[in-house]
């Protein structure tokens, strides 16, 4: 404890920045820590007064500096991400997984809005896959497609999917946004799709801290509102939902500039530990209405 301590004190002085799985130096600091000595992250109780060899304290000392001095988030160091309390392989090809859509899934909020004869769910954006697989456990009668932009992240997600064993139920699509679904989705359009696109509006982009800097910048900046994405993303999600489809969307602290967007579209706001800000749904029927008045 006096290790994660001292260390949390060097994270806090150096001022690093947090929100890429913890959001306080002593969390981050018992992340490195246990990660360091190769001991699962639930396990700080009972090493708690572990005795640490001078290597040992030499190898954390190195990884902690590591930390401050690049600045990367911690999962791009240590290689693995929580979601959910389910692991994730991650690098920086991809961003860090962090979603609030993982907490409605986790808790069946988004259950309700199902058709119970849903078949088949898109995760668009999938970065390096967390959302499918959380989405494939979840609803194991789903056959789910993820599609992302980019190569390299589809790359890790890769990984992910093989990493859980659903291959046979998750498949990859490369591409801009919902244009490899059409063809995917010709037998029949998806029940659910689950989108956390890029959302950062340019003055926000510009204020960020170091560690989301060292993220793909694809995967955060959205336009001069934040909205660039979503925009094309509800003129086209229509034709790829079925009749009773909806949409679960993350916008993170972008609510105004969506709703000065948006302010003729019906939507429910979903609550989540962060408010009911972030997330919202919305249905094929109000999609479609939005389309008409455009």
């Amino acid at each position: 404890m006096a290790c994660i301590e001292a260390q949390a004190a060097r994270l806090t002085e150096a001022g690093v920045s947090f929100g890429h799985g913890t959001t306080n130096a002593f969390d981050e600091a018992a992340w490195l820590v246990l990660w360091r000595l190769g001991l699962p992250l639930d396990a700080l109780d009972e090493h708690a007064e572990q005795d640490l060899t001078p290597e040992q304290l030499a190898q954390i000392e190195t990884l902690v500096g590591e930390r401050i001095a690049t600045r990367k988030p911690a999962a791009y160091l240590t290689r693995e991400a929580w979601l959910q309390g389910v692991p994730f392989y991650v690098d920086e090809r991809a961003i860090v997984p962090r979603s609030f859509i993982a907490e409605l899934i986790a808790d069946a909020s988004i259950d309700p809005w199902l058709n119970p004869q849903s078949t088949r769910a898109l995760d668009l954006c999938t970065g390096n896959g967390s959302l499918a697989v959380l989405a494939a456990m979840a609803w194991p009668d789903l056959q789910i497609d993820a599609i992302d932009l980019s190569v390299d992240a589809l790359a890790v997600a890769h990984i992910n999917v093989a990493k859980h064993g659903l291959a046979d139920r998750i498949t990859l699509l490369q591409g801009d946004g919902l244009a490899p679904a059409r063809g995917a989705a010709q037998g029949g359009g998806y029940d659910l799709i689950l989108c956390n696109p890029p959302y950062v509006n340019s003055r926000s982009m510009a204020a960020l801290p170091a560690e989301y800097r060292a993220e793909p910048e694809l995967a955060l900046a959205g336009g001069a509102d934040g909205m660039d994405f979503v925009r094309q993303l509800l003129a086209q999600a229509p034709d790829c939902l079925n009749e009773h489809g909806v949409l679960v969307l993350e916008i993170g602290n972008e609510r105004a500039f969506f709703e000065t967007a948006f302010p003729q579209l019906e939507v429910a706001w979903m609550e989540t530990s962060a408010g009911e800000d972030q997330v919202l749904l919305v249905t094929r029927e109000a999609l479609q209405a939005l389309r008409a008045s455009a």
